[in-house]
């Protein structure tokens, strides 16, 4: 008896021991469970620098319908950047580290054939500067910029990923690329802003005309608009007993439409004149309108057609002169590259283009090939 006694005690040991583990093994697994229903957010990764990191690469290939062959020297095309034909040409590359906030920087750093252009100061390490400055915000509604900085006036920019066509317009190129001084950003309302800012001479990065630029905007935007009228000037050729004293002003209207998720439209207008101490005023004035049309996430079409009328003959060279150019751009997105065939034909009221062995012409079609990297 006492046998059967101690037996049925250990029967009631190990029983109760066996159903306290299920227990726990239970509670394991439901918590196990849960945790893996909800996991804990990993804290995110910090940025490895103190600032950010941004810029692109382009290279393209243009090939003129004329049999003539351009030296590295001509210009095709009487615009900014696409300066070879029949060539396999470079672009730009392209550096940018900048940081936001109430106290910010920019330094934009380029180099190639496209920086040398738009830089100036080729052949020193300023034509490696495409912008550098600084900012401050004292207050929500106003923000101070110091130092090299892209221009306000136009439609077009300097960096290719940030144009629908790959080549640019004429008022892109014969007006201001960049500014170097002091400007003040003024939030007027959640949609009105001004600027205005007092510049050394315009696409330079020193002051060698005594005198500064005055340059002005006002803009209004919303979800879908975006107006900006802007102004440049000041004294372009200091006068002398030599030369007459040459004060520019041009005034420029831009303006962007988002019609829908697929359909962008936009338009550039913009004036420019040469007031002459001793003799007759200069002047040139054009217009463009864009439109851009997604057709999905891989394809963006975009079409630009621009008219200039140069009575002076200050940009084709011949008085009374105008053109008219029409652009067809392909953009096919391949993650952060963007392929882009191009199609130009520019169109002008007298024979100002290089044409067959040697000859000048009127019209003057291009079809190139562009790759834009961006990252």
């Amino acid at each position: 008896m006492r046998v059967l006694k101690y037996t049925l005690i250990l029967i009631l040991f190990f029983d109760t021991f066996i159903s306290a583990q299920d227990a726990e093994i239970a509670s394991t697994a439901e918590l196990a469970t849960a945790m893996a229903a909800e996991p804990e957010e990993e804290p995110e990764e910090e940025s490895k620098f103190p600032f950010e990191v941004s810029g692109f690469v382009d290279v393209y290939y243009a090939y003129s319908f004329s049999d003539e062959f351009p030296s590295l020297t001509t210009r095709p095309l009487p615009t900014s950047f696409t300066e070879t034909t029949n060539s396999f040409s470079l672009g730009m590359a392209n550096l940018v580290f900048s940081k936001e906030g109430k106290v910010g920087f920019v330094a934009d750093l380029a180099v190639g054939p496209r920086a040398e252009v738009a830089n100036g100061f080729s052949g020193t390490t300023l034509a490696a500067i495409k912008q550098l400055y600084v900012t401050y915000s004292p207050l929500d509604w106003l923000a101070f910029t110091m130092g090299n900085y892209g221009t306000h006036v136009g439609y077009e920019v300097i960096d290719a990923p940030a144009n629908i066509n790959y080549s640019t317009s004429y008022m892109f190129s014969n007006g201001p690329f960049y500014h170097t001084g002091i400007k003040a950003d003024f939030a007027l309302s959640e949609n009105f802003g001004a600027m205005i800012g007092l510049f050394d001479d315009t696409d330079s990065k020193f002051d060698f005309v005594e005198g500064k630029h005055l340059g002005a905007q006002l803009s209004y935007s919303n979800e879908s608009v975006g107006i900006y009228l802007n102004y440049i000037g000041g004294r372009d050729v200091e006068g002398d007993s030599l030369a007459a004293e040459v004060t520019g002003r041009q005034v420029d209207l831009t303006a962007t439409f988002q019609a829908s998720d697929e359909l962008g439209l936009g338009i550039n207008a913009t004036s420019k004149t040469n007031v002459v101490s001793e003799g007759d005023n200069t002047s040139w004035f054009g217009a463009a309108l864009y439109a851009n049309y997604a057709f999905s996430d891989l394809f963006t079409l975009g079409l630009r057609g621009e008219y200039i009328g140069d009575p002076d003959g200050e940009i084709l060279g011949a008085t009374d002169g105008n053109v008219l150019s029409l652009t067809a751009s392909g953009n096919f997105h391949i993650g952060a590259l963007t392929i882009i065939p191009e199609f130009r034909v520019d169109t002008a009221s007298d024979e100002v283009f290089p044409g067959d062995d040697g000859k000048l012409t009127q019209s003057l079609p291009v079809f190139l090939v562009a790759a834009v990297y961006s990252f």
